[in-house]
C-alpha cells in the first residue's frame, strides 16, 4: 500500500522550488502558499507575518524524508535567501509530528557537520494558505501551449495544481528535468496502456 507523507517548506520566493521539487520521481503533488505566521487570509500582496512555502506530498517508498531535506539544504542558502531580509523568503520547516519534527533536527545537525549552523526555522505546522492560481506552477504558466494541452486532462485550476504530470512539466519548463526522464517514468506509472499513450503523446506535443 502506498503510504503518502506531506512535507511543508521554506526556501525563498517559491516558484523555484516548487519546480525543484516537482521534478523529482516519487514527489505526488506540489502547491505553493503561505505558512508559518498567525495573520490571517494573508495574499500575495498582504502576506502580513507569513512565508512563501511548498507544500509536497510523496511516496514514501520511493522518497525518504533524509532525501527531501538534503535537496533542500544544498539547494538554498538559510543566511541570505534572494538578497532579501525579512519574513516573506524565510528558510523554513513546518513539522507534523514529533517523527516529523525528529527527523528535522536529525539531518540537520548531519548537514552541519562541517559546514556550520544552518538558520532554518523549524516550527509546527498549523495552516497552508494556498497562493493565488497565478502562482501555482509558474514556470509551466510561462507556455501558453502547454496549458492549453493540459487543459485536455484536467478541467480545473484545483485538478492542475494537483497533478502529478503538471509538477513534472513544472519542473521542465524550469530546467530541472527534460522530457526523456518524464516520459520513462509515466512508462512505470500504475495508469491504462491507453492512459498511457495519450498522456505521452499530449506532451511530446507541446511547443516549448
Amino acid at each position: 500500500m502506498t503510504i503518502i507523507r506531506t512535507l511543508t517548506l521554506g526556501m525563498g520566493c517559491f516558484w523555484s522550488p516548487e519546480a525543484l521539487f516537482g521534478a523529482i520521481p516519487g514527489v505526488i503533488r506540489t502547491r505553493v502558499g503561505y505558512a508559518g505566521g498567525t495573520t490571517a487570509r494573508p495574499t500575495y500582496r498582504e502576506m502580513g507575518d507569513h512565508s512563501e512555502v511548498v507544500q509536497l506530498d510523496f511516496d514514501e517508498e520511493l522518497l525518504s524524508y533524509e532525501q527531501l531535506l538534503e535537496t533542500f539544504w544544498t539547494n538554498h542558502n538559510p543566511v541570505n535567501i534572494n538578497g532579501y531580509k525579512g519574513r516573506q523568503y524565510q528558510s523554513m520547516l513546518l513539522y507534523r509530528d514529533e517523527d516529523q519534527q525528529e527527523v528535522f533536527h536529525r539531518v540537520k545537525q548531519r548537514m552541519e557537520e562541517g559546514k556550520g549552523i544552518l538558520e532554518t526555522e523549524i516550527s509546527p505546522y498549523t495552516l497552508l494558505y494556498l497562493a493565488e492560481a497565478r502562482h501555482q506552477k509558474y514556470y509551466l504558466r510561462r507556455f501558453p501551449n502547454a496549458l492549453a494541452k493540459l487543459g485536455e486532462l484536467y478541467s480545473s485550476e484545483e485538478e492542475l495544481m494537483n497533478a502529478t504530470l503538471a509538477a513534472r512539466l513544472n519542473g521542465l519548463a524550469k530546467g530541472y528535468t527534460n522530457l526523456g526522464r518524464i516520459v520513462d517514468e509515466i512508462g512505470r506509472w500504475w495508469v491504462s496502456d491507453s492512459e498511457r499513450a495519450e498522456t505521452i503523446r499530449l506532451i511530446r506535443e507541446i511547443r516549448w
